[in-house]
């Protein structure tokens, strides 16, 4: 009789224990990089390094998604290691399409909040963003030392989440002048289908938002360039920010992907994190 494998726990599983030997190694950016000197971290993970299986492979951080909680809590737990802090230091919330910010202080307490954003001066806290296709941006300003991430889908980029993560770094005592912000992978024009309607939506917000749509092969539809409008309402709200230029949906191997899961007809899909921390001295 073959005894069944704890898929929980790493130390009790070998395919578990064969992933265990793989670090997460996030993509990062020159820009933030450069303007940091190593005074703060960030990284936009992918799905290597983790320990979840099946349609979850990988660095599955998701705990709305439907994957075992114990592996998504390893996970989480690799993620703040990868800064050199214990998993309660990784600062998460529930994200719903908001423009809301949440301020995160040193009596962060684990807690969650429905926002989409959140921002700190604190060092030795993870502040880290969910995504899959949605734009995950990190925020930076090097000279005062605060830092943001927030997740901008395409409800998220239209209602102000990125100017209100924005101002409330500037309550914290950055300068606007002086950040520079990130958008990590994301969907991209070529993946994004929209149908009439979505269009309009945008266009009655303002007409000029009608260059970030293109004819579709499909009749009727739409390409939509949530890259280039995130962009675009970065530089205008006045702050020095880049594009990765990396697409989530046709990248199976690194990233998780909504859209592709819909268009698979899969039952459910895993999230990656992108994060930042300010190192403690």
């Amino acid at each position: 009789m073959r005894c069944a494998r704890d898929k929980t726990n790493p130390s009790k599983n070998p395919e578990l224990q064969m992933q265990d030997a793989a670090s997460p190694a996030p993509i990062q950016s020159t820009l933030l990089n450069e303007a940091t000197g190593g005074t703060i971290r960030h990284g936009y993970f992918t799905r290597a390094g983790g320990v979840s299986e099946g349609i979850y492979r990988g660095l599955n951080v998701g705990l709305g998604s439907n994957d075992e909680r114990g592996n998504v809590m390893e996970n989480r737990r690799r993620v703040a290691a990868w800064f050199d802090l214990p998993l309660k230091r990784l600062a998460t919330v529930h994200q719903v399409h908001s423009p809301d910010v949440v301020t995160i202080g040193a009596d962060y307490d684990g807690a969650r909040p429905d926002a989409d954003a959140m921002v700190t001066a604190v060092p030795g806290i993870v502040l880290g963003v969910l995504a899959a296709d949605c734009g995950p941006i990190l925020f930076v300003d090097p000279e005062n030392r605060v830092i943001g991430a927030a997740h901008a889908g395409w409800k998220g980029a239209l209602t102000g989440v990125l100017e209100n993560t924005i101002a409330a770094m500037e309550a914290l005592g950055a300068d606007r002048v002086s950040i520079l912000a990130c958008l990590g992978p994301s969907i991209s024009q070529a993946s994004y289908e929209v149908g009439p309607e979505f269009v309009d939506r945008f266009v009655a917000e303002n007409p000029d938002y009608e260059r970030f749509f293109k004819p579709s092969a499909t009749p009727g539809r739409a390409m939509f360039d949530l890259p280039a409008l995130t962009i675009d309402r970065l530089t205008r709200a006045g702050v020095q920010a880049e594009s990765l230029g990396i697409c989530t949906y046709p990248d199976n191997e690194r990233f998780f992907s909504y859209r592709r899961t819909t268009h698979r007809n899969e039952p459910d899909y895993g999230r990656q994190i992108s994060a930042i921390s300010i190192r403690e001295t």
